[in-house]
């Protein structure tokens, strides 16, 4: 129960709750004003007695759990099962050498993830949530956790309420609760008390923190932040969930398992033919106990944090801030964008080309003076409006670009803005709302005559209207066909069209049923161009090229659509638009193949994102306001705008773009397939080696021979090389022609055919090679110690060889520079000589010197590997391009 000023001097605890008391009370004991608020520097002396207004982190996200997750895995479970048996069979240094890697894996891993998380929550910061609050008599911005008790705060349709607030006044004000009450419609509020024990879902005076304004307006007091919030006490209830697993990790964590299983059923077979061919019981547990370590990828689980992460931070630097880790991993599979126009396609810098009034057509900027009509028409788009002109010698306004275009036109036109806004007050708004369509407000002059204007979509304003002003400022009838012909005239030109209105207010009853009247006299209209963006039409192209269809939905009228679309060729032909009022009646087969959508309504965009994923397609959807935030939550990428977009936009998606630029989707797509490559060049690199480590060993028990490795050997080969070699694939540049690839299928496993094929070569390779190599040495009369020497250095430069051909799955001999990968090699090759010419280390790992004659077996196997890697690539491409061309119908 949120009791106010618990913490705040004069304030007892165990006063009544905040909802069951009058806002009057709640200021005074606050010691705040509903019009002055609190004075900056009363708020810093709260922030620091009283805190920020941020939740306390879970226990769930300590460096102690995270520690423990680094042994929650079933392949860490064989080792340390390994290091156990051979402990009994009193292999000291061997039991040692595996604990050891246990060890070295956990504290990987254990930094690996701490630097994703630290990362992700770097990210996270950059995405400030803020309030409009009153300060010291000004309304202002500022960051959400900057709020504390007694603030007085403005909300406003689109913003995310960040503390608990009881209200003072509220105009037609309506919050979504969903997130904390579970209840899924809009919940409307107003400054009433309520009982100390009305139950949280029916509290409908106080805006609750962690909920958001789906509509109207209003202004509260801070009441309770941080912990002490609704919101807060929930969260003191759960564990932080830490990272969050994606469909990539659940994936791995389900191969982790089924290979578990498999190496410890063939480790068990083994330990049964070995025991029939008359091995001893503990020759035979130190074989299994090295084919098991030998088939296990250690590596593996390292190797994915450090490529997540490090997409994350390329992500960032091309200003697509990834607010959830299963982001870098899906936009590499996106199949289709559904963007946005303004802003994202376009500039989103309006300016006013045509003003269309009572039979003429007027240029803002020209020299001619603006007769009666077109005057007023402006003067509506001046006080129908939000942003704001200050007073000054330059000319300046702040606000949204569609509304500074309008105070720009009118002032270039001759009239006196700021002084017209001066002249007038406000007294009354019907804010824009998607739904509507519409804004509407009503201002009086200093001599007490009030007037009402509209301005929004012309099909809307047309339908209210019954009238129009003539040239001289008088009315006639209206002739809504003359109007709808110029509209779509002017839309088809890629022009931006509003229609402006006016009305004489009832003083009894201003906006009946929250509704602009539906007796209006049309004003004119007004024609603006937003130019579109240089690097968005090349990134549209560049994303067709790459298979992605990218389907413009937009507010816009149908005409300025079609003109874009054509502008931007989303497709081969002339655009089809389809409008929201025909959605409804369209077929979904002809739905799912539009390209171009225009008036559409948030609850449309919700049903188009949902009609394409049952088509199978991975959907990236844009979106700025908050009614778009169901339809970011339900595509597989919600991307919200950093500048533009609403608190609410910004919670419910999964990627937010700093530049409200398509060239940054079109770049985080790109990144992401980057992600997915590297990943799979890992995978190409690392099993292959395991799988033939693990084979040699059952080949030797199975042939009856002596085992060509040792488990403590075998841990070496594979943390060693993973550590320097397979590591610095995760910093592989992205590959040339990248976006110039049809997307994998949404369906398609992480381990495709091509890449089994690639792993089971190379394997057989690896075995038959090596094991011959341990043969012939044994044949010639060399120790055991040295054939084995000779096997793992074998295995190592041969993973050497083969690392280089993973650089691209693909091409052949990539041009790009990998230092990290240089450097690797370099010190993977000096560990190697240590292990053989180090007295110390032949003691540690039971190897001996090689004779200058083995190298060249040595470098001749690693050459076979590369070369036969390369003639599998050679296959591939040939193959590759066969099935290309079959499924080159996808490309657009």
């Amino acid at each position: 129960m949120t009791v106010i000023g618990t913490a705040v001097p004069g304030i007892k605890p165990g006063d009544r709750p905040a909802y069951s008391l009058s806002a009057a009370v709640v200021v005074v004991e606050l010691g705040t004003d509903p019009g002055i608020g609190l004075t900056e520097a009363e708020a810093a002396d709260r922030n620091v007695r009283f805190g920020l207004n941020v939740l306390p982190r879970g226990r769930g996200g300590g460096g102690f759990a995270r520690v423990v997750r680094q042994f929650r895995d079933p392949l860490v479970y064989v080792l340390l099962g390994s290091a156990a048996i051979t402990l009994v069979l009193g292999q000291l240094v061997d039991s040692g050498v595996i604990l050891a890697v246990v060890l070295l894996n956990a504290v990987i891993g254990y930094f690996q993830e701490s630097r994703a998380e630290h990362a992700l929550a770097a990210l996270a910061a950059l995405v400030t949530t803020e309030v409009g609050v009153v300060r010291d008599g000004a309304e202002k911005r500022i960051r959400a956790d900057r709020l504390t008790s007694g603030d007085i705060v403005l909300l406003r349709a689109g913003d995310k309420v960040a503390a608990d607030s009881l209200l003072i006044s509220a105009d037609g004000l309506e919050t979504d609760e969903s997130a904390l009450t579970g209840e899924a419609a809009p919940i409307p509020k107003e400054p009433v008390a309520l009982g100390p024990e009305t139950a949280l879902a029916d509290r409908r005076n106080t805006a609750h923190a962690g909920t958001s304004v789906t509509r109207g307006e209003g202004r509260a007091v801070v009441v309770a932040i941080g912990a002490g919030t609704e919101l807060g006490r929930i969260n003191q209830l759960m564990d932080a969930t830490g990272v969050a697993a994606t469909p990539l990790t659940r994936k791995l964590a389900g191969f982790s398992r089924k290979l578990s299983v498999v190496i410890v059923m063939l480790a068990a077979v083994m330990f049964a033919i070995g025991l029939v061919r008359g091995y001893a019981v503990g020759e035979m547990f130190t074989a299994a106990v090295a084919m098991a370590v030998g088939a296990i990828p250690e590596g593996l689980p390292a190797a994915v944090t450090i490529v997540l992460a490090v997409g994350v931070v390329r992500m960032a630097r091309r200003k697509a801030i990834v607010r959830r880790l299963p982001s870098v991993e899906t936009l590499g599979g996106t199949t289709v964008i559904c963007t946005d126009k303004t802003g994202t396609l376009t500039a989103n810098r309006m300016t006013v080309e045509v003003v269309a009034a009572a039979g003429h057509r007027h240029d803002p900027s020209g020299s001619s003076p603006p007769d009666a009509a077109v005057r007023e028409c402006l003067l509506a788009g001046v006080l129908c409006n939000d942003a704001e002109a200050p007073d000054g010698d330059e000319w300046q306004v702040v606000g949204d670009p569609t509304e500074t275009a309008l105070l720009t036109a009118a002032q270039l036109a001759g009239l006196d803005v700021h002084g017209e806004l001066t002249a007038y007050r406000r007294l009354a708004e019907l804010p824009f709302e998607s739904g509507r369509q519409l804004m509407a407000t009503v201002s009086r002059d200093a001599a007490g005559h009030s007037i009402g204007y509209v301005k929004g979509a012309p099909e809307k304003i047309l339908a209210l209207c019954r009238d129009q002003v003539t040239a001289e400022g008088g009315t006639e009838p209206l002739t809504a066909p003359v109007h709808v012909g110029v509209v779509d005239e002017l839309a088809g030109k890629g022009l931006r069209v509003l229609a402006f209105a006016r009305f004489t207010p009832d003083p009894q009853k201003i906006f009946p049923g929250g509704e602009a009247p539906a007796t209006l006299t049309l004003l004119g209209l007004q024609a603006m161009h937003d130019p579109p963006r240089a690097e968005a039409i090349a990134s549209v192209a560049a994303c067709r090229a790459a298979g992605i269809e990218v389907k413009m939905i937009t507010g816009d009228h149908g005409g300025t659509a079609r003109a874009i679309a054509r502008e931007f060729a989303l497709t081969d032909g002339e655009p089809t638009v389809v409008t929201g009022s025909d959605i409804a009646t369209t077929p979904d087969d002809v739905l799912a193949g539009t390209t171009v959508f225009a008036r559409v309504s948030p609850e449309q965009k919700l049903r188009l994102v949902a009609l394409l994923q049952e088509r199978g397609h991975i959907v990236a959807m844009t979106g700025d306001g908050v009614n778009d935030g169901p339809a970011l939550r339900k595509a597989d990428i919600g991307v919200a705008m950093g500048r533009s977009g609403t608190e609410v936009a910004k919670e419910a998606a999964d990627m937010v773009l700093a530049e409200d630029d398509f060239a940054t989707i079109e770049g985080a797509v790109e990144e992401g397939r980057a992600v997915f490559d590297n990943i799979r060049k890992f995978l190409a690199w690392t099993l292959p080696t395991n799988l033939a480590e693990g084979l040699v060993v059952l080949v030797a028990i199975v042939v009856g021979a002596q085992l060509p490795m040792l488990p403590v050997q075998v841990l070496w080969i594979n943390m060693t090389t993973a550590v320097f070699l397979g590591l610095p694939l995760a910093f592989e540049a992205k590959e040339a022609g990248l976006m110039t690839r049809l997307p994998r299928p949404p369906g398609q496993p992480m381990m495709t055919g091509d890449l089994v094929r690639r792993i089971a070569v190379i394997a057989v390779v690896l075995v038959a090679g090596s094991f011959a190599m341990f043969a012939g040495e044994l044949r010639s009369g060399t120790s055991v110690t040295e054939a084995r020497s000779l096997t793992i250095t074998v295995f190592v430069f041969a993973q050497i060889a083969y690392l280089i051909s993973c650089r691209s799955l693909e091409r052949f001999l990539p041009s790009r520079r990998n230092p990290w990968l240089l450097g690797g090699v370099a010190i993977m090759i000096a560990l190697q000589l240590a292990i053989l010419y180090v007295p110390l280390m032949n003691d540690w790992f039971h190897t001996a010197p090689l004779a200058l004659s083995a190298w060249p077996l040595v470098l001749g196997l690693a050459g076979a590997a590369y070369v036969v890697a390369e003639i599998d690539k050679f296959i591939a491409r040939r193959t590759g391009r066969a099935a290309g061309s079959a499924r080159g119908g996808r490309r657009r």
